[in-house]
């Protein structure tokens, strides 16, 4: 089976945006350890069972977590596929950006008479 790694922008948009809400990240954190009812998941939350679905349809939609009926409980796991992917993907944007910085250090560090030495005050200025 081939996994695809590459998101396309409108899943990077849909990852990013239900990322963004601690609410939406600790239900995933918790759907990651094992999978729950969403009446379980809401227990835990100072706010309404439907706000709850609807913080669940947000993960959904970005693909982040699997929802599935069992008589009349609806079960949440998070997807460890498309977490992999958007891990890549964050992983891509560290890199770059680490490499950046090693750039600026390196840029930082030299000199421009050519010596790695600081240049050096005069007393009694």
């Amino acid at each position: 089976m081939v996994v695809q790694m590459e998101l396309e922008d409108d899943e990077v948009d849909r990852i990013f945006h239900a990322l963004a809400a601690a609410t939406r990240r600790d239900i995933l954190r918790r759907t990651i350890e094992r999978e729950q009812s969403v009446s379980t998941l809401a227990r835990d939350y100072d706010m309404s069972f439907a706000a709850v679905q609807k913080h669940v349809a947000v993960l959904e939609a970005a693909g982040l977590v699997v929802k599935r009926a069992e008589g009349r409980e609806r079960l949440v796991r998070a997807d460890p596929a498309m977490i992999a992917r958007a891990r890549a993907l964050l992983d891509r944007f560290e890199a770059l950006w680490r490499a950046r910085v090693d750039r600026l250090d390196v840029l930082l560090a030299e000199d421009p008479a050519g010596s790695a030495q600081p240049p050096t005050t005069e007393e009694g200025d």
